[in-house]
Parts: C-alpha cells; sequence; structure tokens
C-alpha cells in the first residue's frame, strides 16, 4: 500500500561485496575515481531513488562508510565516488542483519 510500491526495489548483501568495493557498489563511481574504474557508474543509493534500498547484513558496514550512509538517511543526498556532483535521492531504506548491534564494538552507547 506504499507509495513507492511501484519503483524500484533494490536489493545489496553485504556479505556478497568485498569491503574495498561496498563504496562504489552503494554511491557509485565517476571514471577514474580508482584503478580499475574505467567508467562511470551508478550505485544502489541512486537506483533506488524514489523505491526502496534493501541493505542486507548492515551490522557489517565498515565504520568509516556509516558517515556517509548517515549523511543519506539525514540530507538524502551523496557524492559519487570520485565525484564533485551532490546527488539527491528520496529512498526508503529497510535493513537487516543476524549482530547483536547493541554489543557491536565502536558503537556510540
Amino acid at each position: 500500500m506504499s507509495r513507492r510500491k511501484d519503483a524500484n526495489f533494490i536489493k545489496l548483501n553485504r556479505a556478497a561485496i568485498p569491503t574495498g568495493l561496498l563504496e562504489s557498489e552503494l554511491f557509485g563511481h565517476e571514471k577514474g575515481a580508482f584503478t580499475g574504474a574505467v567508467s562511470h557508474r551508478v550505485g544502489r543509493m541512486e537506483l533506488a531513488d524514489k523505491g526502496t534500498l534493501f541493505l542486507d547484513e548492515i551490522g557489517d558496514i565498515p565504520l568509516e562508510l556509516q558517515p556517509k550512509l548517515l549523511r543519506v538517511l539525514q540530507d538524502r543526498e551523496f557524492e559519487r565516488l570520485g565525484g564533485t556532483r551532490t546527488i539527491h535521492v528520496d529512498i526508503r531504506l529497510i535493513t537487516a542483519t543476524n549482530r547483536d548491534l547493541a554489543e557491536r564494538p565502536g558503537r556510540v552507547p
């Protein structure tokens, strides 16, 4: 019954993505952003615009990536890896984990 029911439903299993590629997978990248980035790539956040992004195993997101994820949640914006243009998105975020997040090292009490 959601107004997003006919929009994209994008899934990402964190456990299936190597840590070094996760930022690019979520936010996309510009050509030349890193070795092997031979073309522009749209990330899952942008693909989910006006729809839903499901992040499985959110408890495994590295601490250094969490501020970028928080910016999307608070401000609905981000930049692609290697980019300078701010991209605005309107997404519903659904997450799942098998970890006890209250026990995770580095959490804020």
